[in-house]
């Protein structure tokens, strides 16, 4: 499909990201799929379909979808404490502040999170890229950052008392945890068992395997000129756990296949791993009337203030962000989304069968000019695709 290749190729020439991989799909196919520019700015390696990159909060729409696949079978139950499956969860206290010489104040909360509140971000676990208090408190106790992939870090005391709030946050790490003590097996296993290796997605991982790192796109950050700086990331060591929240690779056409799944209510190629109801209940918004607020950055390094659609209001399900009205790139109220640190992005039309994903590898979130393309690309599909609602 030229147009789309145009549009890429335009983005990649005026700045968007050194390089960028994208699809675009319906319920009963792949309509387009490219990349352009590089992997590795001045590197010469293409950014291609199959090229591989971390896809971090990408990773809790799949992980969402695996602690649904265990409340069918009746193994987690959505509005039960999650404290019946890890102990912990029911210690748990409140950070109400910090007394003068900066040790942190706590109290217990008045209930205590349950997997529904942890897969809706209203438990009161929140991140440190967007909360001060979490930052100061772990400075304050030594407890360590959470990119240590350490199950210290997540150790952390609540915002808020749950379901009083919505606040973007770990919830979904100890949504991964849970499914690893009730599966028995470590949550990459569990996926490649029950979701991702029945969907055919072959290069989602947690671990890339040596072929997968011969495709893999670096990391860079857009300086304040505008232009891009490769940065080497360095590893937190060997992980003491697989992030439900954030910890997988993928390429864009295999999550055209979980958005394809989604899109056919849990079922593609002949596979089910989801029942039709559990797919309506999680494109349901699940947090009433409390509704997803902007996220204000206190680590600028890894994040600009973000909010998609700004000033719209948006819910979320399980475990997607849910526009609550229509909006200008042509997708209709109801349409799911969510994004990845790097600037990667997803959205998922349910009631025209369309969606798209797509990869760019750059730092810090919520860029302007790489969002802009995701964007523009959302919108080309509506024009080619979309069907008319009344």
């Amino acid at each position: 499909m030229g147009r789309f290749d145009e549009i890429l190729q335009r983005g990649i020439e005026r700045g968007a990201a050194p390089g960028a991989s994208a699809t675009v799909v319906s319920r009963d196919a792949v309509l387009w799929e490219g990349g352009a520019g590089e992997r590795r700015l001045g590197s010469g390696l293409p950014m291609r379909v199959d090229t591989v990159g971390a896809i971090h909060s990408m990773t809790k729409a799949l992980t969402g979808a695996a602690a649904m696949q265990m409340v069918e079978r009746g193994q987690l139950i959505l509005d039960e404490p999650a404290y019946d499956v890890i102990p912990w969860l029911g210690e748990v206290e409140v950070l109400e502040g910090f007394e003068p010489d900066g040790s942190p104040r706590t109290r217990k909360p008045r209930s205590l999170p349950t997997l529904r509140q942890l897969l809706t971000h209203t438990s009161g676990f929140v991140y440190e890229i967007w909360n001060e208090n979490d930052v100061r408190w772990r400075g304050a106790t030594g407890t360590p950052s959470l990119f240590s992939v350490t199950h210290a870090s997540l150790k952390v005391p609540l915002a808020f008392d749950p379901g009083t709030r919505w606040e973007y946050g770990i919830g979904i790490d100890w949504v991964g945890q849970m499914i690893e003590v009730i599966s028995g097996l470590s949550l990459g296993a569990y996926l490649a068992e029950n979701l991702t290796g029945p969907l055919g997605m072959t290069d989602t991982a947690f671990v890339l395997s040596q072929e997968m790192q011969q495709r893999a796109a670096g990391v860079h950050t857009r300086e304040l000129d505008g232009t891009f700086q490769f940065v080497e990331v360095s590893s937190a060591g060997d992980p003491e756990y697989e992030m439900g929240g954030g910890g997988l690779q993928s390429t864009m056409p295999d999550y055209g296949r979980f958005i394809r799944m989604i899109l056919n209510d849990g079922e593609l190629d002949g596979v089910r791993v989801l029942k039709p109801e559990t797919v309506e209940e999680m494109a349901k918004n699940q947090i009433g009337s409390l509704r997803v607020s902007a996220l204000k950055t206190v680590a600028p390094e890894y994040s600009n203030d973000a909010e998609f659609f700004s000033g719209e209001p948006k819910s979320w399900g399980l475990t997607f962000q849910i526009g609550e009205t229509a909006c200008e790139t042509g997708r209709p109220k109801g349409t799911l989304m969510w994004a990845g640190l790097a600037n990667s992005f997803f959205w998922i039309d349910r009631l025209n069968g369309l969606g798209g994903a797509y990869l760019s590898k750059i730092l810090p979130f919520a860029d302007e000019g790489s969002m802009d393309l995701f964007f523009e690309i959302e919108r080309e599909a509506y024009n080619l695709w979309s069907v008319p609602h009344s």
